[in-house]
């Protein structure tokens, strides 16, 4: 099972330095032809179940955080990837910041600023739905928007591209080199699938709140925005903050990549509890005898429900 993942992995993985072409080079249908829907679901929930033991090991060790950027077209499923992807995971270890339109004290800032302030801090796990690459993307495909950003006129020149996608590759690195992972994935849907999935928004009742003319103008725009995703990926999928392209026709098969990912990542720093000292050891057996004789029941039901969890914790390991 890691070999197949790990090679599905490669597969999604955008070279650093190299050039790719999203519809040559990615099948946003693929499925690994490795496994069928209901055994990738089952795999999720034994996935998932694992996520939380590095979630754990993650918040008690303290030292690395997690970022995870997901990126994507309209109705890619990047709402749906997080419910189920984080399902097992304890809320109080994620946060997870969905970037509009910037508001007004935004703009009075730089671009990254809103992003900046938004960073998981050590132990948790942040997740952007949309980010930073915004400014690479929408705010390209929409000159407008850029127009009306407060920029001294000299820097809104034909080289800003090029300056932001250096900058944000410097920002990852700062990120990374303070101890920061990032995980990038854009969430590769076709233009077919998109229009399956925007006519049942359209005609399921349960289904219209998701609806939005604005999607409709933007789809129209779908040449543009592949060709800045493109360009995006050429310039920042960098060896320490590296992109991948998910494929998302297949929502089953999206989830699973999504969550084999970040295991698999997490898996590599290592995680572990802290090590208690020999003096907390002797504080933890006074402490554990203490409340073993508090009672004075020798039968005492706290105690055997205790060590019957203990037993049962080590026979796991």
């Amino acid at each position: 099972m890691e070999d197949r993942i790990k090679a599905v992995m490669d597969i999604m993985r955008v070279p650093p330095d190299e050039k790719i072409d999203l519809e040559k080079d990615y099948d946003p249908g693929f499925t690994g032809k490795w496994m069928k829907k209901k055994e990738a679901k089952e795999t999720l929930v034994r996935g998932i179940r694992l996520l939380a033991e590095m979630q754990n090991k993650l918040y008690a060790q303290d030292q690395y955080a997690l970022l995870i950027v997901l990126q994507a077209l309209d109705a890619a499923g990047k709402d749906s990837t997080i419910k189920h992807v984080m399902s097992g995971i304890n809320p109080q270890g994620v946060d997870v910041h969905s970037f509009k339109t910037p508001s007004g004290e935004e703009l009075d800032h730089d671009y990254l600023w809103r992003n900046f302030k938004a960073l998981p801090a050590r132990g948790r796990i942040g997740i952007f739905n949309r980010s930073y690459y915004e400014e690479v993307l929408v705010v390209r495909v929409h000159p407008e928007f850029l127009a009306s950003q407060k920029l001294p006129p000299i820097l809104k020149d034909k080289h800003i591209w090029k300056r932001r996608f250096e900058e944000i590759n410097n920002f990852e690195k700062y990120l990374v080199d303070n101890g920061i992972i990032v995980l990038k994935f854009f969430l590769y849907v076709s233009k077919e699938k998109q229009r399956e999935r925007f006519l049942e928004r359209a005609l399921l009742p349960e289904k219209n709140w998701k609806f939005s003319t604005a999607d409709m103008k933007e789809r129209a725009r779908w040449d543009e925005y592949i060709a800045a995703y493109e360009d995006m990926f050429n310039h920042t999928s960098t060896e320490w903050a590296p992109w991948y392209v998910v494929p998302a026709d297949h929502k089953w098969f999206t989830r699973l990549a999504v969550a084999a990912v970040i295991y698999n990542t997490m898996d590599k720093l290592n995680l572990t509890y802290p090590v208690v000292s020999e003096q907390q050891k002797q504080a933890l057996l006074a402490a554990k005898e203490e409340l073993e004789n508090e009672s004075g029941d020798p039968d005492d039901k706290a105690v055997r429900k205790a060590r019957a969890k203990t037993a049962a914790s080590r026979k796991k390991k």
